[in-house]
């Protein structure tokens, strides 16, 4: 798996991942410690790629969610409480305003949709799109 980051500006400054390979139990360790290292120099916006990432195995759910959660602890403009969130995933009125994945293959949208990551994580087809909905 390579991974390459750039950055947009939309609203705000959005850090985007590009993952090209598959995000499984063998690459996420690197994906993830890219992650955390952007997180610590200042990224507070990320958009996963994962245009040229055919497979995301349980492993890449785990650290997205790991990621969901870090990006969600450094924000304290966050007027939610953590129950708060909890009820508005659960209800359908939260979406993460901080992470955002883009270009999902088929396999990988099904088990999205099936594990419910769907339910608090937005996916987009369309790079504007995406950089727009932060």
């Amino acid at each position: 798996m390579e991974i390459k980051v750039s950055s947009e500006n939309g609203r705000v400054p959005v850090t985007i991942i590009h993952i090209d390979g598959n995000l499984d139990s063998s690459s996420f360790p690197s994906f993830q410690t890219k992650a955390e290292e952007l997180i610590k120099n200042g990224a507070r916006h990320i958009l996963v790629d994962l245009s040229n990432s055919p497979y995301v195995s349980s492993a890449g759910f785990r650290v997205l969610s790991h990621i969901f959660k870090e990006l969600n602890s450094i924000h304290p403009d966050t007027n939610l409480s953590n129950k708060d969130m909890k009820q508005g995933v659960v209800e359908g009125t939260y979406k993460s305003p901080y992470l955002k994945l883009l270009n999902l293959s088929e396999q990988t949208r099904s088990v999205f949709v099936t594990t419910g990551f769907d339910m608090y994580i937005e996916e987009y087809d369309d790079l504007k799109k995406a950089i727009a909905a932060f």
